[in-house]
């Protein structure tokens, strides 16, 4: 692309990609973005979408990582209420059980005072059989504990780091391949072919970043020519979405006779989020999805602890990641540890980073510890600044979301509850730029069914990069558990037919 020579060049669209970009534009680096597909289209889409400490990781004495993510918690509800908000989890127990109280019991000590709650409230110890969150377990389950979590629209997190990052000046590059890379007069030169266009790029960068997720040890195979790229171990993780289990706000952890864990939790107000498994898995990351063996384990672990059991049949929609774990030798998947290692190779001219493991909760702070790599390899810009920021649309107080449908129901009378609701949670203060003048139901335009219109289509297309019915349905909304097979379709037409824009 000419002679623009971009400080630092990001191989790779998932929160760890998007978050490194963003955090550097916004001090003052020129930053470029390159993602093979859509964004969060990997791991990042694939989550449990929890804000947790990782009450589990405490087993295997992940100390510094439950901290830290403990400590993220508040911040990034505080960055983006709309997307991310708080969630009480309900851990049943019964004598006899996985783990003794006394363990349960300091784990949750250990949570409650390892770092940072201000807003969220502290365990409790719960009689399930007055409690209201004991009415769909069974008997057995007289007692339980609940803690605070939090809760995330992960692939919206995604986005909204991308489009901030934009927004910042960073050149963000959707459905773009990174064929090679090579170090070329003290720069990287950077090979990319648009994987929708065909078109071949060259890019310039100072220094290079791989944060390709699951793909990192390939591109440092293919693009950077090294083969004996290890580093991570791939862990498949998948879940099911069944019709509503229960009633209320509350989420569940369920511990397994295997030792291992799962949650169920209330999903887009209609449905119940179980998951997820851990198994290693050798394939492309591409072609992950869900096993018949992980249905199975998925339904009966469930169908332990809810009196009415979980059937194949109840199941509505499934999905499945690959997570790009750090390779530290654990025996089992579900030993292996989820912390961050970042690598800073500078020996050889222009500095490359590859980013391995991390997951949702960390990003910001991953982000922070990559640009101090970045500073130490070409030089510091700007000072931290993401801990006080807001995501677009987040720019409101972290308890504020119910002011915030108030004021958006009182600008747009004509809305109903639900549709309000639901757009304050994708968009927060930027769904008026949606509605922008819209004085009916009409003004917005074709109605694609549930309660999704043309207007917010459009908005998806021109400012986040949407360019296919599945970015919107699965990705930038969750609408695909709604609309029928023929509403899809139609609105697989509609997006063809729209010029793609590249959302500035």
């Amino acid at each position: 692309m000419g002679e623009e020579i971009h400080d630092i060049f990001v191989i790779g669209g998932g929160i760890n990609g998007c978050g490194i970009a963003r955090d550097a534009a916004g001090r003052g680096y020129s930053v470029a973005l390159a993602e093979m597909d859509d964004f969060a289209s990997g791991t990042s889409s694939g989550a449990t979408k929890l804000i947790h400490g990782g009450l589990r990781y405490l087993e295997h004495y992940e100390f510094r990582l439950v901290r830290e993510s403990l400590m993220e918690r508040e911040t990034l509800w505080a960055m983006a209420p709309h997307i991310i908000w708080p969630l009480r989890f309900v851990l049943p127990y019964h004598k006899g059980g996985i783990r003794p109280a006394w363990l349960i019991r300091l784990g949750l000590f250990l949570y409650d005072h390892l770092g940072g709650r201000k807003l969220l409230p502290p365990t409790a110890v719960l009689d399930m059989r007055t409690d209201p969150a004991g009415k769909p377990l069974k008997p057995l389950f007289t007692k339980a504990f609940e803690y605070s979590d939090g809760w995330v629209d992960d692939a919206r997190m995604v986005v909204l780091n991308a489009r901030d990052a934009a927004d910042r000046g960073a050149l963000i590059l959707p459905r773009t391949r990174v064929v090679a890379a090579r170090r070329e007069g003290g720069l990287w030169m950077i090979e990319t072919v648009g994987t929708s266009t065909g078109r071949a790029e060259t890019y310039k960068a100072r220094m290079l970043v791989n944060a390709a997720g699951p793909w990192v040890d390939q591109v440092i195979r293919e693009a950077l020519g090294n083969n004996d790229a290890r580093h991570v171990r791939l862990v498949q993780g998948s879940h099911i979405v069944v019709k509503k289990k229960f009633e209320g706000s509350r989420a569940y952890f369920f511990q397994n006779r295997d030792n291992r864990i799962i949650f169920a939790i209330p999903y887009e107000n209609d449905f119940t989020l179980i998951g997820t498994t851990d198994r290693d898995y050798s394939g492309n990351p591409k072609d992950v999805k869900i096993s018949e063996e992980e249905t199975t384990y998925l339904c009966n672990a469930a169908s332990e602890y809810f009196r009415e059991s979980v059937r194949p049949a109840d199941i509505v929609w499934t999905y499945s990641a690959v997570r790009p774990l750090f390779d530290d030798g654990a025996s089992k998947a579900q030993e292996a540890t989820r912390d961050y290692v970042l690598k800073l190779d500078d020996t050889q001219g222009a500095p490359l980073l590859n980013v391995f493991g991390g997951k949702l909760t960390t990003y910001r702070r991953l982000s922070e510890h990559a640009l101090e790599k970045i500073a130490e390899a070409i030089g510091a810009k700007g000072r931290p600044w993401t801990a006080k920021s807001h995501l677009p649309g987040g720019d409101f107080a972290a308890q504020g979301y119910e002011q915030e449908v108030a004021k958006l129901k009182a600008r747009y009378p004509f809305l109903e509850e639900r549709h309000a609701r639901r757009l304050v949670r994708r968009y927060g203060t930027r769904a008026g730029m949606i509605l922008d003048r819209a004085a009916k139901m009409e003004d917005l335009g074709h109605h694609f069914g549930g309660d999704l219109y043309e207007a917010e289509v459009k908005y998806l297309i021109d400012r986040e990069w949407a360019m296919s019915a599945q970015d919107v349905l699965w990705r930038r909304t969750k609408d695909g558990l709604r609309l029928s097979e023929t509403e899809k379709e139609y609105l697989e037409e509609y997006m063809a037919a729209v010029p793609a824009k590249m959302a500035g």
